[in-house]
């Protein structure tokens, strides 16, 4: 994933979460988003589905599609596969070839029927008692590279906390306005943070760090700082915003 697809993929979050009116609108378009993301990545057409784990129960919360959400019910049914061994070691887990890969033998087989050869889950950091994976499905072996698992990997990092506060606000059955609001107001400074690694490669707390430190030293208001760089990443006009790269 280039420095240029990364800041796009960064802007085009920032109107997903700005621009939703309610919950299945918003996993509907992570679960596209993550699919567009996959197949630029592999040059093959993806099947996206989210897994949602709360309190020891595990379902199929959205999809970018009806065949997503069968593809990923089978694991859930089965109780076995690489986004159930994701879900539950924190890792991501790739299934390369549903003919050799002798790990999930009746999974495989049902993905097989459904012309399915591959599948990678990449788990996503949620807290309170709550995870996630995004599921990916490929209908030819070898299409989940090093690489192509390392974009994945960065991109669940950049969505995880958009889709943590939208199980919040999903548990919690707040409207979709609600939603919204609370996104926009609780979630720039992740979102600030994100940018910041994808520009400079960091972790989050150095970039929590690099945050900080621009606040201080523009005697501004964390948040303020922050909503001036999503905002410029999604290409809102500023007056005395403020930019960083280090």
């Amino acid at each position: 994933m280039s420095d240029q697809e990364r800041s796009d993929d960064f802007e085009q979050l920032v109107d997903l979460i700005s621009g939703t009116e309610d919950i299945k609108e918003f996993l509907d378009g992570l679960t596209n988003f993550s699919a567009d993301m996959m197949r630029r990545a592999t040059g093959v057409d993806i099947e996206c589905a989210v897994t949602l784990r709360r309190r020891k129960r595990t379902a199929t919360i959205g999809g970018n599609s009806e065949r997503a959400i069968i593809l990923d019910r089978i694991e859930q049914r089965l109780g076995e596969g690489p986004c159930v061994d994701a879900l539950e070691s924190g890792e991501p887990k790739v299934l390369e070839d549903a003919h050799k890969d002798p790990r999930w033998p009746v999974y495989a087989q049902e993905l097989l029927a459904e012309g399915i050869s591959s599948a990678l889950g990449v788990p996503m950091e949620l807290g309170d008692d709550s995870s996630a994976v995004l599921n990916f499905f490929a209908p030819r072996p070898g299409v989940f590279t090093t690489k192509a698992i390392a974009d994945a990997v960065l991109f669940v990092k950049m969505s995880s906390k958009a889709l943590h506060l939208a199980v919040r606000m999903a548990a919690s059955n707040q409207r979709g306005d609600d939603l919204q609001s609370a996104m926009q107001s609780r979630t720039v400074i992740d979102l600030a943070c994100g940018i910041i690694m994808s520009q400079n490669r960091c972790s989050h707390d150095e970039a929590f760090l690099i945050l900080r430190r621009a606040s201080g030293s523009g005697n501004r208001k964390l948040r303020d700082v922050a909503q001036a760089i999503v905002d410029r990443v999604a290409g809102t006009p500023q007056t005395n915003s403020t930019y960083f790269d280090e």
